[in-house]
């Protein structure tokens, strides 16, 4: 049986943006940029609070990616870079260094490296990576 890592994200809902925390082990990792709350509208919306599997996902345009299946109503949902939720996101979860405002923050490349570090070292030691959502 393969051992299980989870990584929390606690999130802050606003009018304009969700912003988040994700800790592993009790230590924040990197802040969370994602859309506001939408009745999980495909696109308008961030995914419903839950327990999601992460996996490794390829894509033509943008290599490999932290991938979130099976969000109920939703596909493609990804972990990616981005700075402004409303102009960059359809949604996804944007890793940032620092929040800026509700729904924005900076230097989510950096915080995306970051957090693909962990997981990918933590998928190389077989483990399996859940995601908690929670408000």
């Amino acid at each position: 049986m393969k051992t299980q890592i989870t990584l929390i994200l606690q999130r802050k809902y606003g009018d304009r943006g969700t912003n988040g925390t994700i800790y592993f082990l009790g230590d924040a990792v990197c802040h969370t940029i994602e859309l506001p709350w939408r009745d999980n509208k495909r696109r308008e919306s961030c995914i419903p609070e839950g327990r999601y599997k992460l996996v490794k996902r390829t894509y033509a345009k943008n290599g490999e990616q932290i991938g979130i299946p099976n969000v109920t109503g939703r596909e493609a949902i990804l972990i990616h870079a981005a700075n402004n939720a409303q102009k960059e996101l359809l949604g996804c979860i944007a890793p940032v260094t620092t929040l800026t405002g509700e729904g924005t923050g900076d230097h989510s490349r950096k915080a995306l490296d970051k957090l693909k570090e962990l997981v990918y070292s933590l998928w190389d030691m077989e483990a399996e990576v859940f995601l908690v959502i929670r408000g």
